[in-house]
């Protein structure tokens, strides 16, 4: 958990190509109160139609919620669907000149008749799919191929979704392969319910879920699916098709993985109350991609898809989880974050959601060495500059270093503890640096605070913070309430008692 957190902490916006089948999702709602007079059928009185973008049109929305900047690549009609296909699409953010336009076939349409019989919850009655699966031209193919080839050097992984509609036909697939691993690009595929997966053979990875992997594979299927099993699913794949890695995703037991030369390995999700799979193997295929595209290890990158798989089944219906919400839960499962105190990797994933959510950060440090009123009125002050305060506060050695012998008076252990009863602060961390020039720069805040009777010119790190147009502001010490006073209060008081006492310096 620590090394994803770490992985996590360094996550940044990437670019993915989608090749595949594009589909436009309908849901037609209404009232289904009555059958018809002419036959025992039941009669949908339609009263409003939501359009959303599908197969793998969804998955470049979930890479995007994954903060990826994705090229669309596939097939559209010459119809009015794929107007509203293509304008969703671009809505989202995504690049569409990759979808080609093909007057011979429909733009494929999943259309859902969802009735209310006497007020109660929405049913799906049936759907109505236009599609066209036959096999594109051998001109398409080539169109495709081409812009695959004019486009793949600007990514950072590719991402291969085939729903079985005649757009991942056997050319175009093998083409798209062998151009990835010439360039050095990883290329994920997520596959169709097919038994004949040599299509794929040389992709980096392959995610089917349990049920398709045994059609592909032959092996027969066990009333309650073993471990072992699902291993032998994952193994035989790796090996027939020269894969990198495996994922056999297991809905609520998570995935198991194989990578090349390595052992089966389960990673195991969290358990959910409510449970709608919809849209789940899209997310975990998005989110596997936004990984690798960051350069996290297959464990991790599972691990990672998972949380997010788990946050998709806690909705109804197919809804892109954005990836601050995957880093939110992800902490979550961190058991070891507890009260206040973050190491850097931690507060950084917490301070970008927070970032995210349009909250003003604000940074200030010190010793904090035998807290005091003084500094519950300067935190008090500092924390009304912004949302979110935190607090470096210097390890052991750098207070010695910086005070002289004899102190810290308190360990960093028990400052820290102190310091989490604060209602005004948020995070803690402790740093080792001499100055808080790293402690800024990792931080980066919207407003620096430090407590003294000088100008912020007069700051050690104040370069720095006019550098990264960080605003700074100095909260004037109260007199009196400096820690070295304090001290030195206690030393004239223990010496009236007549107890021989040295201050420290």
């Amino acid at each position: 958990m620590a090394k994803l957190l770490q992985r996590l902490a360094s996550y940044r916006p990437f670019t993915a190509m989608v090749v595949g089948d594009f589909m436009l999702d309908q849901n037609v709602y209404g009232a289904a109160e009555r059958l018809s007079p002419d036959a025992p059928v039941p009669i949908l009185k339609a009263s409003r139609r939501e359009d959303a973008p599908g197969g793998a049109a969804n998955v470049a929305l979930c890479l995007g919620a994954m903060q990826g900047d994705v090229q669309c690549v596939g097939v559209v009609g010459d119809d009015p669907e794929a107007q509203i296909l293509r304008a969703a699409l671009q809505e989202a953010g995504c690049h569409i000149d990759g979808l080609i336009q093909d007057p011979d076939r429909p733009t494929t349409v999943k259309c859902s008749m969802i009735g209310l019989a006497q007020h109660r919850h929405p049913q799906k009655m049936f759907r109505l799919d236009t599609e066209a699966s036959d096999p594109l031209s051998d001109d398409v193919v080539q169109r495709l191929i081409r812009f695959v080839e004019s486009h793949v050097d600007e990514v950072d992984v590719v991402c291969l979704e085939d729903y079985d509609k005649g757009v991942c036909g056997a050319a175009l697939c093998r083409a798209i392969i062998e151009l990835c691993r010439a360039k050095g690009k990883p290329i994920l595929v997520d596959p169709a319910s097919i038994a004949d997966y040599s299509k794929y053979r040389g992709a980096t990875a392959i995610t089917p879920n349990r049920s398709e992997a045994e059609q592909a594979t032959g092996l027969d299927t066990p009333l309650e699916a073993s471990q072992i099993h699902n291993a032998g699913l994952a193994t035989k794949l790796l090996m027939e098709l020269d894969l990198d890695a495996v994922v056999v995703t297991l809905d609520r037991h998570g995935a198991l993985l194989e990578e090349r030369g390595g052992d089966p390995v389960l990673v195991p999700t969290t358990a959910r109350s409510v449970y709608d799979v919809s849209g789940a193997g899209d997310v975990v295929f998005a989110a596997l991609a936004g990984a690798i595209a960051n350069g996290f290890d297959w464990p991790d990158a599972v691990a990672f898809a998972n949380a997010a798989a788990g946050l998709e089944v806690e909705v109804f219906g197919v809804q892109p989880i954005p990836f601050v919400r995957v880093q939110r839960e992800i902490l979550a499962q961190n058991r070891t974050l507890k009260g206040k105190v973050r190491s850097f990797d931690e507060l950084l994933i917490e301070l970008r959601v927070h970032r995210e959510a349009g909250h003003r950060i604000v940074l200030t440090n010190g010793c904090f060495d035998v807290i005091h009123a003084g500094h519950l009125l300067y935190l008090r002050e500092a924390k009304k500059l912004g949302d979110v305060l935190v607090v470096g506060v210097n390890a052991d050695e750098q207070v010695r270093a910086l005070k002289g012998a004899g102190r810290p008076v308190f360990g960093e252990s028990e400052r820290l503890e102190i310091l989490g009863e604060f209602e005004s602060i948020d995070y803690l961390t402790v740093f080792d640096e001499p100055t808080a020039h790293e402690l800024i720069r990792r931080i980066k805040p919207d407003v620096y605070v430090k407590g003294g009777d000088y100008q912020p010119q007069d700051i050690v790190e104040y370069e720095l913070l006019k550098e990264m147009n960080i605003a700074v502001d100095v909260l004037a010490h109260r007199p009196g309430l400096g820690s070295t006073e304090v001290i030195q209060r206690f030393a004239d008081a223990a010496h009236r008692r007549g107890v021989v006492a040295s201050p420290p310096n």
